[in-house]
């Protein structure tokens, strides 16, 4: 006779009150640990919870660990954020579309946020005079029109913006820097075809040279505004900020273009507005 499943749970709480530790899959649980689970066909299944269960949690405890299934990773407490298994701060990207390409973990989507990681606002700025004596970060809409824009490109920010010790990527994702990059276009079999395989079949001005988006990386052509304050190039060429400098007033960035399947380093001032996309930390 098969016991009860009462009877069971009694049975588990008599042992884990009178044990010195419980081993589940094992009769000799390890010394150290109050619970022992053995296996070699089967895992440790913790809570699996949205970002907004997760958040309304009242007073976690230090060491609470759950799966948070749209920020697709394994979140602990610390006693005053949650974190992820790597250390640092849990994702605050909820809901953002994602690829994974090798080893990395990109954002599908330009970078479209208005605060800084910490909160603090990072100014919008339309007025090309404004813009082209900029020494802090800023961002714009191409062309200054969201309703054209805004949906399908995000917004375009400058390196100020990028090396801002507040934090331009949201918690749990960082802004590219070269050694990302080169990893990126190594993978998809280096600078003369990734292109092709980074860029979105549609949006992007005839011919979209060898355009296959066979990465999922979805690259489109969002144009640049340049350190004078002036927008160009939509449709014809995406731009992507690295976090990597160079020599003053340049910085490095990614660029794709419509005429062939080519991705390279490429240079701007630091004053140029880019897209922007993140991968995981």
């Amino acid at each position: 006779m098969k016991p009860s499943a009462f009877l069971i749970i009694q049975l588990l709480c008599f042992n884990f009150l009178t044990a010195q530790n419980v081993g589940i899959g094992t009769t000799s649980p390890d010394n150290s640990a109050k619970v022992d689970i053995s296996s070699i066909t089967q895992g440790f299944l913790p809570p699996r919870m949205t970002f907004a269960r997760r958040n309304a949690i009242q007073n976690p405890a230090t060491g609470l660990i759950i799966w948070c299934t749209d920020c697709d990773e394994l979140q602990v407490y610390n006693g005053t954020i949650w974190k992820n298994m790597s250390g640092t701060a849990a994702s605050g990207v909820v809901g953002f579309p994602v690829v994974k390409i090798c080893d990395q973990v990109w954002m599908v989507k330009n970078l479209d946020v208005r605060t800084y990681a910490n909160g603090d606002p990072i100014p919008q700025v339309a007025d090309p005079a404004v813009w082209a004596n900029l020494t802090i970060g800023a961002w714009c809409w191409y062309n200054n029109d969201s309703a054209t824009y805004a949906t399908t490109y995000g917004k375009l920010y400058n390196w100020h913006t990028v090396k801002d010790p507040r934090g331009l990527a949201p918690h749990g994702w960082h802004v590219p820097n070269d050694s990302d990059w080169i990893t990126l276009t190594n993978c998809l079999g280096g600078e003369s075809i990734a292109g092709g395989k980074m860029k979105s079949i549609v949006g992007w001005d005839a011919p979209n040279a060898g355009a296959t988006n066979s990465s999922g990386f979805a690259g489109l052509p969002g144009g640049g505004r340049d350190a004078n304050g002036m927008f160009y190039l939509i449709g014809i060429f995406g731009f992507w900020w690295s976090s990597t400098a160079d020599s003053m007033p340049i910085a490095r960035l990614r660029g794709l273009q419509n005429y062939n399947a080519v991705t390279q380093p490429s240079f701007a001032d630091r004053g140029f507005g880019s897209s922007v996309r993140c991968v995981r930390d």
